[in-house]
């Protein structure tokens, strides 16, 4: 195909379109049967394109081609390429398909990283809406983001209409969350089982015991997506313990001693300050802030007459909430704050 530069009265454009004077020209055309041949002259692209040719009888007029078959010659070129590609990704999947068995078999190829929240929700939302079985969670933390929850119904959903079952574990704080509540409420009951749990371990998500998601940092701004079996394996086994010690969420879960009428938060508090922990290990051990956790320490005091901290101690033993060496000794030694008491 020639240049359109430098034509009387002609724009230069691609050489696969067609401009507004050549189309009413080609109009014209078509509607008389033929076009003079001096008519062309501000429209070149006519006869480059071969959407006119010369008329027999007569060389000072031309004919249109119609537009079925110049559509059809125009696009043989066009059918070839994809038929090249479509050959070439045919032949490259025969070469390289067999190989994927051998990959899956390097735990190296089986971790993928996922850096930022967007990209960890993505494939979250990609795994979810495969599942056809169970997904299984063990959430760190007394409350969630109201958009975090949003995003975990919207998956819940998906899994549930593909026949899944869901299970959810939380800590003892969450059974006071008033979003976990309004999440719960939202998913259907027979597909839905909760559990609570005084220490977790960190944020775990298995989908169809076959991928698993773990944090990659401490921030949880980078994920590790595990499709390892054994790996995905061995954290199911993980998750299975956990459950297995948790707390049905209808069980209203309190402490059985007779003379200690101590919430299970508080419980685990009261272990915790006993293996000598301070006030903000154990917050974050609970999932729940430390001004919180200091009001339940202030509870706990009230609640057995404790004076100080070294008195809570001896009356957490007493009580037979924890154990007397390590009370007495981690207690003593945690320091007083203002509102400790004397």
């Amino acid at each position: 195909m020639g240049s359109n530069e430098g034509r009387s009265g002609h724009h230069p454009h691609a050489p696969t379109e067609l401009c507004e004077p050549a189309l009413r020209l080609y109009e014209k055309a078509l509607r008389a049967g033929r076009i003079a041949r001096q008519d062309l002259a501000d429209a070149p692209c006519l006869t480059e394109l071969a959407l006119l040719h010369p008329d027999p009888w007569d060389d000072t007029w031309m004919r249109p081609v119609p537009p079925s078959a110049a559509l059809a010659n125009l696009l043989q070129p066009v059918s070839r390429e994809i038929d090249e590609r479509l050959r070439l990704a045919t032949a490259l999947s025969r070469s390289l398909f067999p190989l994927t068995a051998v990959a899956h078999d390097d735990p190296n190829l089986a971790i993928t990283v996922l850096e930022g929240v967007p990209a960890i929700q993505a494939s979250l939302n990609e795994a979810t809406a495969t599942a056809t079985d169970e997904i299984l969670t063990a959430q760190p933390g007394s409350d969630r983001p109201a958009g975090t929850l949003r995003e975990a119904l919207a998956n819940a959903h998906t899994a549930i209409r593909r026949g899944a079952r869901i299970r959810h574990i939380y800590q003892h704080p969450a059974r006071y969350s008033s979003t976990v509540r309004d999440y719960l409420s939202q998913v259907p009951a027979q597909h839905l089982h909760v559990r609570t749990t005084e220490l977790t371990v960190e944020r775990l998500i298995i989908i169809d015991r076959a991928v698993a998601y773990i944090p990659g940092s401490a921030d949880r701004s980078t994920a590790l997506r595990i499709s390892h079996p054994a790996l995905v394996s061995y954290l199911t086994q993980v998750y299975e313990v956990l459950w297995a010690q948790a707390v049905p969420l209808a069980e209203n879960h309190q402490t059985t001693a007779p003379n200690a009428p101590v919430t299970a938060v508080q419980l685990g508090i009261a272990r915790l300050l006993a293996e000598g922990h301070v006030d903000d290990v154990v917050a974050r051990k609970m999932g729940i802030s430390v001004r919180t956790c200091r009001s339940h320490i202030a509870k706990l005091m009230q609640t057995l007459g404790a004076t100080s901290r070294t008195h809570l101690g001896a009356l957490l033993v007493e009580s037979g909430i924890v154990e007397a060496t390590a009370a007495e000794h981690s207690l003593r030694s945690v320091p007083l704050r203002p509102n400790d008491g004397p």
